[in-house]
């Protein structure tokens, strides 16, 4: 979706020193460099890209096409097509992707779960599980 067409325009900021309490739903671009506590979820009926500074820190869901982390994530990761995931990522929850870029230094405490189209893959069982 983005390689062959231009990215999405950025045309919400949620500035450092700002804090969002509450779900939080966006068209386009989002750029966060302060603080939201709650869902942030991104239109689907047209592309999205969130990008979440190293100052940032979100608390709840996110749900986007693209989205791309260098801060702190406290909950779930949708991205429905790319995530990039910076060297200062830091996520505490699963992470559900279609494609993922990880940087070293990123971290996460929780499962990588891949998507196929808009559905996700089954969990894989180890023959070694079953004994």
């Amino acid at each position: 979706m983005f390689n062959k067409k231009k990215q999405p325009p950025i045309k919400s900021l949620i500035a450092e020193g700002s804090e969002i309490e509450g779900n939080f739903k966006f068209a386009e671009g989002l750029r966060i460099d302060g603080a939201v506590f709650g869902n942030l979820m991104a239109k689907i009926d047209q592309p999205s890209i969130l990008v979440i500074s190293e100052s940032a820190t979100v608390t709840g869901e996110i749900h986007a096409d693209h989205i791309i982390i260098n801060g702190t994530v406290i909950g779930p990761v949708y991205a429905r097509v790319m995530l990039e995931l910076q060297p200062k990522a830091r996520i505490t929850g699963d992470v559900h992707y279609t494609a993922l870029e990880m940087h070293q230094g990123a971290l996460i405490a929780g499962q990588l779960r891949p998507l196929v189209g808009a559905e996700e893959k089954p969990t894989l069982k180890l023959a070694a599980n079953n004994a």
